[in-house]
């Protein structure tokens, strides 16, 4: 690990290819957290690509439009979801429509950090 942030959501943790983010318990991802993400991505990521795991071990809501800025953050590749039950993975659908990068869920963060390296690492698997 890089760096850990803190911010008002919740955990970031940066990594060389990707950041890692558990989100505060019962709270409501919004479309303004986006800038910290972009400033994230300005900071630890400049110039190179990267990918973006959300670790869903809380409860807590998504804003959908959140993910019409996320997807303009030109360097960002992909998108991992990582739950363990399906019932958050049902939410996907609807995420889905709003992200325009790769999205996939995983039932484990080990398998969504080699998705992402090898959606950084090999652009034609996209």
């Amino acid at each position: 690990m890089i760096d850990a942030v803190y911010f008002e959501f919740g955990l970031v943790e940066i990594y060389k290819y990707f950041v890692i983010v558990v989100m505060k318990e019962g709270i409501t991802v919004k479309p303004e957290y986006n800038a910290d993400l972009e400033s994230l991505a300005e900071k630890y990521f400049k110039d190179k690509k990267f990918g973006y795991i959300t670790n869903r071990k809380n409860s807590y809501a998504v804003n959908p439009m959140i993910y019409l800025k996320t997807s303009e953050i030109q360097n960002l590749v992909a998108f991992a979801v990582v739950s363990p039950d399906g019932m958050k993975a049902t939410n996907l659908e609807v995420e889905k429509l709003f992200l325009k990068k790769p999205l996939k869920h995983f039932t484990n963060i080990e398998d969504a950090k080699i998705w992402i390296v090898e959606m950084i690492e090999n652009p034609y698997s996209r």
